[in-house]
């Protein structure tokens, strides 16, 4: 099989098609929950810390002391920004949290598959045959 065919075949089969919906679904989402973290979680969690922006949690490096984060930027210092990384396992979190519900919610509408009982075959004449005779040779 060529090249060319093996890709129209793929092409043909909506992989490439699944694949692209499940980009663009998958980008909105992230937009989604990037909203739903920044605008409505991390505020909550910054009130109950006591008013701290978490993105504002760093470690200096050249042992000097800014005011904020953002001084420490302008100074170009080398800044370990453990807040921001906080931050992006509250991301991981929720969105993992999300996946979970959307496929548990799924899931709900998924046919249990059929479960086909499987009878065994009639025995063919030969197979009788060599019973009979089996039989016959017992009864001695």
């Amino acid at each position: 099989m060529g090249f060319v065919s093996e890709f129209k075949e793929f092409i043909s089969k909506g992989n490439v098609l699944d694949l692209a919906v499940g980009v663009i679904i998958g980008a909105s989402f992230g937009k989604i929950v990037t909203s739903l973290t920044d605008d409505i979680i991390m505020p909550i969690i910054g009130l109950a810390i006591g008013g701290i922006d978490l993105k504002e949690w760093y470690l200096p490096l050249d042992g000097n002391t800014y005011a904020n984060f953002e001084a420490a930027k302008a100074a170009k210092a080398a800044t370990i920004n453990y807040g921001v990384f906080l931050n992006a396992i509250i991301y991981f979190l929720i969105i993992a949290f999300c996946v979970f519900l959307i496929v548990k919610f799924a899931n709900r509408f998924k046919k249990p598959p059929v479960v086909v009982a499987v009878a065994d075959p009639a025995p063919t004449k030969d197979q009788m045959l060599l019973m009979e005779i089996r039989d016959a040779l017992r009864t001695r």
